[in-house]
């Protein structure tokens, strides 16, 4: 059936601008990925593991990766929290700061960097720019290294390669967490929102 989207097995899938940016994406996101530091990775589980509290913030897509994992530590039993929610409490010395930002210069994430470093927070910053406004406040710096040059924007427009591999990067440090804590499935499911 034309259109369908029922798999047959290993039928041979016709080529379209679809599915070369998929293949195209996945490439190059192992390739960013497989150059991010593993200590720093190793750091951030530590401080969020350590964290009372944990406030997340990140603008455009990269924000929708910052929600995202922000929902995966409460899951995990954390008190995460997004910036601008209403019930998103003060910045303090017990506060770990994690902002998401590509270009590392976005405005309203180098301000909230800058606060939440005066505010004596921790400050983590997810960045493809180590020399950046947002790095220069942070305390650790996870750097994702997404070269300045993209080849293909065709397939991978604006910050496309740095947005998802972050979400894969934040969903690994997620299931080193959990195994950190003690936590599993059923223990996050359990903390799973059921009013939606």
């Amino acid at each position: 059936m034309r259109g369908s989207s029922r798999g047959t097995g290993a039928r041979a899938r016709p080529s379209s601008p679809a599915f070369e940016a998929i293949a195209h994406n996945q490439q190059r996101i192992a390739e960013i990925l497989a150059g991010v530091d593993a200590r720093a990775v190793s750091d951030l589980v530590a401080r969020l593991a350590a964290a009372r509290k944990i406030i997340l913030f990140g603008r455009g897509r990269s924000g929708l990766v910052g929600r995202g994992f922000a929902m995966r530590l409460y899951h995990l039993g954390k008190n995460a929290f997004y910036v601008g929610e209403t019930v998103t409490p003060p910045v303090d010395r017990e506060t770990l700061v994690v902002v998401l930002s590509g270009s590392g210069e976005t405005f309203a994430v180098a301000l909230t960097a800058q606060l939440a470093k005066e505010s004596g927070a921790s400050v983590v910053a997810l960045t493809a720019r180590r020399q950046s406004r947002v790095a220069r406040h942070a305390d650790l710096i996870v750097e994702i290294p997404v070269p300045a040059r993209n080849p293909r924007p065709d397939l991978a427009p604006l910050g496309t390669l740095f947005e998802q591999a972050a979400m894969q990067l934040v969903d690994g440090v997620v299931a080193e967490l959990a195994s950190r804590l003690g936590q599993n499935e059923a223990d996050m499911r359990k903390r799973h929102a059921t009013l939606e």
